[in-house]
């Protein structure tokens, strides 16, 4: 069994505003080398976990750690290591984009300069482009640039498609961050606040959904794809009344009923099948159908 740090740690994590707990006694554990996903409804406080993660926040109680260190005590050890994409990023206006990218990887014992110019050529970004000519779009590609290039151990990345077009954003989630962890496994780590959902499907392998600053649901995403599953019946005549468990939500229409099955879907299909439907089958549920499934 690995001994190694998890990337990131938090434990009973408390941040308050005044009388409001933003985040209210969050603990999760993201294993290094795996990307992970933090789901959640605006407001549910995905933003504050990443700020306290990023020494932006100080907790109230409980605690953060990153490669086993405290952020607000190793803050540069930490930060050296890291590298984050707000949802809303901004830079110097003056500069060009060439300039801004510069001015990044000065801060940076290594940066990629080749993968600096594949992107550039990817996002078509003129690198002699002043930035406050950049449409918001654009300055998010610049963003991910900034991120990627350093090649991290861990990417944070709150919202970072944000302005993106479908195309852009979809090229960017499965090209990208997926070359980036294919380059070092079990060593680069993603963990992306998102509600684009269905975009990450392929890349999330454990994901958690926040509601209320708590935890709500924490889990792997192969497990939760075999635990909920959605099951349709259809019967010759209107299907009877049933009475069966663990079924989190049930839907009728004419002579058909779809069930929403929470790890007891082998049970109900054996009780379907001895009503003799006309037809009976099953599906995983996507990972954004489970996190509105979870918060109902």
């Amino acid at each position: 069994m690995s001994t190694e740090l998890p990337a990131i740690k938090i434990n009973q994590l408390v941040r308050r505003y005044g009388k409001t707990d933003a985040v209210n006694g969050l603990t999760l554990e993201v294993t290094a080398g795996r990307c992970y996903g933090l789901f959640g409804r605006n407001g549910a406080g995905k933003t504050t976990t990443i700020r306290c993660l990023l020494n932006l926040l100080r907790p109230t109680s409980g605690s953060v750690q990153l490669f086993g260190l405290d952020p607000a005590k190793h803050e540069v050890a930490v930060k050296k290591r890291i590298a984050y994409v707000p949802d809303q990023v901004a830079f110097y206006p003056w500069m060009t984009v060439a300039q801004t990218l510069d001015y990044m990887a000065s801060f940076r014992d290594q940066w990629n300069t080749a993968t600096q110019r594949t992107l550039l050529d990817q996002f078509r970004l003129d690198p002699g482009k002043k930035v406050d000519g950049l449409s918001k779009g654009q300055k998010t590609q610049l963003a991910l640039i900034g991120a990627i290039c350093p090649e991290p151990e861990l990417l944070i990345l709150d919202e970072p498609t944000s302005g993106l077009d479908p195309i852009v954003r979809r090229e960017f989630i499965q090209t990208i961050i997926g070359a980036y962890q294919d380059a070092g496994p079990e060593q680069r780590t993603v963990f992306v606040s998102t509600h684009l959902i269905s975009e990450f499907e392929g890349l999330i392998d454990e994901f958690a959904i926040m509601d209320n600053g708590r935890a709500a649901l924490v889990m792997e995403a192969d497990a939760a794809r075999n635990k909920y599953k959605k099951i349709r019946a259809r019967f010759r005549h209107e299907p009877p009344r049933l009475d069966l468990p663990g079924v989190l939500n049930e839907r009728r229409l004419g002579r058909e009923i779809e069930l929403v099955a929470n790890g007891a879907s082998e049970t109900i299909l054996q009780q379907l099948q001895a009503l003799s439907p006309e037809s009976l089958s099953t599906e995983s549920l996507t990972l954004e159908d489970i996190f509105m499934v979870s918060l109902k």
